[in-house]
């Protein structure tokens, strides 16, 4: 529904003199969504999300955040956002009370507000028993906390993530993915990385990124459905010369495996196993094996970000 759209990006652009960081890019997000930016490095990405948290100005393109245009109406776009840069802006010298009491105040919330807010940010991020310690003493995991706790104290309904999860150890990563997932719940989230893990484990949808470009933009679900297999792994007891296989409808390529098995590479939609079938009982090829393989989403990534062309 329109009333449930948090952000809409329409023809984003940012150039940094020939160079198209960012490239007429368009899509919204809604309430409920983690929505995962994913490229290679390079991609656009950190930039893309420099221009939605308001730090960076687009060359071209309109950014409206909560119904408010981000550059003719900032402050109120601004308001609904908590945004988490790569490196967390912590002052290691201060506690996370202090560090979160600071932030509180910058964002103007009053002293009851403020206790309020922090025991809040504090209980989702479990910060709840290192609130007098400094930030230079703890670990990368939770240091990232802190910086999630401040980028939610005044409950902005877009939260945006660069890279959080840089970094950390596989129980921080874990932890980190949790609450995450938990954030996505109430807000809108946008999760900027280069990790293909880390949009399986959090992400309802995903948007790749080329060059400053988007090659994909949809659900995390229509992704694997792109996956649908277009291979198909056989094996053979008698096995024809490849030649023959390449006849079988729809087949665009064969790859010898060896050992009688073969990758038989064919154009989407053609019922290839059946024609199969039937050519080896018909031909005597002692037919053994028959599975189809599916690409999964580092296939997907790499096929997707190497191709020519945008397909979003």
């Amino acid at each position: 529904m329109a009333d449930d759209i948090l952000v809409q990006v329409e023809r984003l652009s940012r150039r940094y003199g020939d160079f198209a960081a960012v490239d007429d890019i368009s899509f919204t997000l809604h309430r409920g969504q983690v929505l995962g930016f994913l490229g290679p490095n390079g991609a656009g990405k950190s930039t893309t999300m420099r221009m939605l948290a308001g730090v960076l100005a687009p060359d071209a393109g309109r950014i409206v955040i909560g119904g408010h245009d981000l550059l003719d109406q900032p402050c109120q776009a601004k308001q609904a956002i908590g945004y988490l840069p790569e490196q967390p802006p912590l002052y290691r010298e201060l506690t996370v009370d202090e560090q979160l009491r600071y932030s509180a105040g910058l964002h103007r919330l009053g002293r009851t507000a403020s206790c309020q807010a922090m025991a809040r940010a504090k209980a989702r991020c479990g910060l709840m028993e290192v609130g007098r310690r400094l930030i230079g003493n703890l670990s990368k995991g939770y240091q990232q906390r802190v910086g999630i706790a401040q980028a939610i104290l005044h409950e902005p309904p877009l939260i945006i993530l660069d890279e959080p999860t840089i970094g950390l150890d596989p129980i921080q990563l874990r932890e980190i993915r949790a609450l995450i997932r938990e954030l996505g719940q109430d807000h809108g989230v946008i999760l900027s990385t280069h990790l293909l893990p880390e949009i399986e484990a959090t992400c309802s949808h995903v948007q790749m990124m080329r060059s400053g470009r988007l090659v994909f933009a949809g659900a995390l679900a229509d992704l694997a459905r792109r996956g649908q297999s277009t291979m198909l792994r056989i094996g053979l007891g008698a096995p024809p010369p490849p030649a023959n296989l390449t006849q079988l409808p729809g087949v665009q390529r064969v790859e010898v495996l060896g050992g009688g098995r073969f990758r038989l590479q064919h154009a989407p939609g053609v019922a290839l196993q059946r024609a199969l079938i039937e050519k080896a009982l018909s031909d005597d090829w002692d037919l053994w094996e028959l599975a189809p393989e599916y690409a999964d989403l580092e296939q997907l990534f790499i096929e997707l970000t190497l191709e020519r062309g945008a397909v979003a």
